[in-house]
């Protein structure tokens, strides 16, 4: 992929990414979906891994524990906290990033 495309891809994700209450993404946790993106890692650079299917790149994440399905101990805290994340779609998965592990993913 050239880096043109990238960066249109990129932009893409980033124009799709969103703060929104945990509380609006309960149901995407029940079936599975949430991943859980590490504060150190770009969400935008994450999704956009997803987005190409770079299966290594996402089993490296998930090996170091960098990415992870939203633990049941994790949607509670952000439950009771009426916590806002930041969440973008790739499709079937809502990747998730605590608001709170940085101002806005939105500056690339």
């Amino acid at each position: 992929m050239t880096d043109t495309l990238r960066d249109m891809e990129k932009a893409k994700l980033n124009q799709e990414t969103s703060l929104i209450s945990w509380l609006e993404l309960q149901r995407f946790f029940a079936a599975g979906l949430a991943i859980s993106v590490e504060k150190e890692l770009d969400l935008i650079e994450v999704a956009y891994q997803f987005s190409i299917d770079n299966k290594q790149m996402v089993q490296d994440w998930l090996k170091a524990k960098r990415i992870a399905p939203v633990s049941d101990q994790l949607a509670g805290a952000w439950f009771d906290n009426k916590a806002d994340v930041w969440a973008v779609v790739v499709k079937p998965w809502i990747l998730v990033q605590d608001a709170t592990a940085r101002p806005s993913p939105i500056n690339h």
